[in-house]
């Protein structure tokens, strides 16, 4: 390749299909490519990139801590687990385009971040932008905005992810001003966007972290109003009496 090809192709942001300049012209040398197979090949090929390396940014920025999948999730070893509700929910994965929710419950070590990480993992695989949290890390960040001023920023970023995973809700007492601005943030989510969440407390429970009744009330109101919950209230652990609680 001569170098004024290559500052062409610098410009155009092709780097792969110039380090694959060579292979791509011994194809054209090859009586199965014709100019116009050989363009199609070459553009195919470049979309893949591109597409691969936009998965991979958008992977990156959700900060997700393990990459759980669905495919190895053990379902044999949850036996009280839905399987079938959360397999149809996967296989038809309409839930982003409608803007429901996925909502987890049940005790420690039971797989619910496993599972909500894997519809997060596919929907970013899908094309959808997403974000991993812990529910303390997230109220934390919404909390300190409120310092400098700044929450509406920070509001706004949370409320533009496709899909919100906000992991351990209930695991930490939280003060009203926390719980005010997280209220904020899943009220103005609703309907608009879809929020993945796991907890280790069934519903009739969240009044004892979120301290507020009418809060506790609406919040629920609000989350259940459009979304599907998973209970693994009867499921097993799946740690070992080695590993270290959540």
């Amino acid at each position: 390749m001569d170098e004024e090809l290559a500052k062409i192709l610098k410009v155009l942001r092709l780097p792969g299909l110039q380090a694959r300049w060579d292979a791509y012209m011994a194809l054209a040398q090859t009586e199965d490519f014709s100019p116009v197979r050989l363009l199609r090949h070459v553009l195919e090929e470049e979309a893949k990139i591109k597409q691969d390396n936009a998965y991979k940014l958008r992977l990156k920025r959700a900060c997700i801590p393990e990459l759980f999948v669905m495919e190895t999730f053990p379902f044999d070893r949850q036996p009280k687990l839905n399987k079938k509700k959360i397999l149809s929910l996967y296989d038809a994965f309409d839930f982003i385009q409608k803007n429901e929710n996925i909502i987890w419950l049940g005790l420690t070590g039971r797989g619910k971040t496993g599972l909500a990480t894997s519809f997060l993992v596919e929907a970013i695989r899908r094309g959808y932008t997403g974000r991993s949290i812990p529910f303390l890390d997230l109220l934390t960040h919404l909390y300190a905005s409120v310092a400098d001023h700044s929450e509406e920023k920070v509001l706004k970023r949370y409320l533009s992810y496709d899909c919100l995973l906000i992991d351990e809700v209930g695991y930490v007492e939280v003060e009203t001003a926390h719980i005010n601005l997280f209220f904020t943030l899943m009220h103005r989510r609703n309907k608009k966007r879809s929020t993945l969440i796991t907890s280790n407390l069934g519903f009739s429970e969240w009044g004892s972290f979120l301290k507020s009744p009418q809060i506790t009330d609406a919040l629920i109101d609000r989350l259940t109003e459009c979304s599907h919950v998973i209970n693994m209230k009867g499921c097993k652990t799946l740690r070992s009496p080695l590993d270290k609680d959540e």
